[in-house]
């Protein structure tokens, strides 16, 4: 059997790690596939399975070659529509993992766009403020905000963003601006957990990292009745950045305390390639990063 081939065996398990249901989908039989794993671990020299009486799961090496497997067919299947003249529109499913509030005041425009321009292309999203496993979760694509933490995934790096305090211009002359960390004790502190009377906030100064522990004015549910209760003048908060670039650059708040902030953490958009949805995917990805990358909240630090 072709290279090629114990690929395809391979990446018939990336819907889900079972060798039976490998079997099923391409149509051969159980050792067929076994056959061919172990061909492939043989020629690699590792490990792509850990077998076990509950089924199979991938290794952090079958991971990694996964991806790649499945990168390299797609990229063979569309080479061969190519050839053929074969025009494919985008259409069918995708699942979506988004955060939040950043899906409130950065995504839904891009959203908007790309659902006008793939009519055919129905999206599920889900909002969550984690990090997911994109296989047991079947999702499609991913936006991350922080430091990845698997090398595995396919990632494209789109911007930035920030912890920033911040404070409404007449607050901040009727009080007086915090010159360091430690001056926030004797202000308003707004904090954006419901139920807690305190804030512990992360700085650094001079690459030490140190965190401040204070009482709260005003505790808020949530990041948005915080932003809004501190461009009123109710006290001083922080948040990310991306849900302050209006207030900022429209002047209803001010950035304070700038060179104490923490460094910058990367948003990336993360995806799983799979060769029967490659055009959807790729649309919805090449949107999303080129629509990103443009925002300008999404850069090094323009606020």
């Amino acid at each position: 059997m072709d290279r090629y081939h114990e690929m395809v065996m391979f990446e018939a398990l990336s819907d889900r790690p079972s060798l039976a249901a490998a079997a099923r989908r391409l149509k051969v039989s159980g050792p067929t596939v076994v056959r061919a794993v172990a061909r492939l671990e043989a020629r690699l020299g590792v490990s792509l399975l850990q077998r076990s009486t509950q089924g199979v799961v991938l290794t952090r090496a079958g991971e990694a070659f996964m991806a790649d497997c499945s990168h390299i067919l797609q990229e063979i299947e569309i080479a061969e529509a190519s050839a053929k003249g074969l025009h494919i529109e985008a259409q069918g499913n995708l699942t979506v993992l988004l955060p939040l509030l950043f899906s409130r005041y950065v995504m839904t425009p891009l959203l908007t766009d790309y659902m006008d321009m793939y009519p055919d292309i129905k999206l599920f999203t889900h909002y969550h403020d984690r990090f997911p496993n994109m296989n047991e979760e079947a999702l499609d694509v991913a936006v991350l905000i922080g430091n990845l933490p698997n090398s595995s995934w396919i990632a494209r790096p789109v911007g930035y963003v920030r912890s920033i305090v911040c404070g409404s211009p007449d607050y901040l002359e009727a009080h007086g601006e915090p010159c360091s960390p430690d001056d926030l004790k004797q202000h308003k502190l707004i904090g954006t957990q419901a139920f807690r009377n305190s804030i512990q906030w992360d700085f650094q100064n001079q690459g030490l990292q140190n965190s401040i522990r204070a009482r709260t004015r005003l505790s808020c549910a949530t990041v948005q009745a915080a932003i809004s209760a501190t461009a009123h003048g109710a006290g001083i908060t922080r948040c990310l950045s991306y849900p302050l670039y209006d207030y900022l650059n429209s002047g209803r708040l001010q950035r304070i305390l700038q060179p104490f902030e923490l460094p910058s953490l990367p948003v990336h958009v993360v995806y799983r390639e799979r060769r029967k949805a490659s055009m959807r995917l790729r649309s919805f990805v090449d949107h999303v990063v080129d629509g990103l990358r443009k925002h300008p909240a999404m850069q090094p630090d323009v606020l």
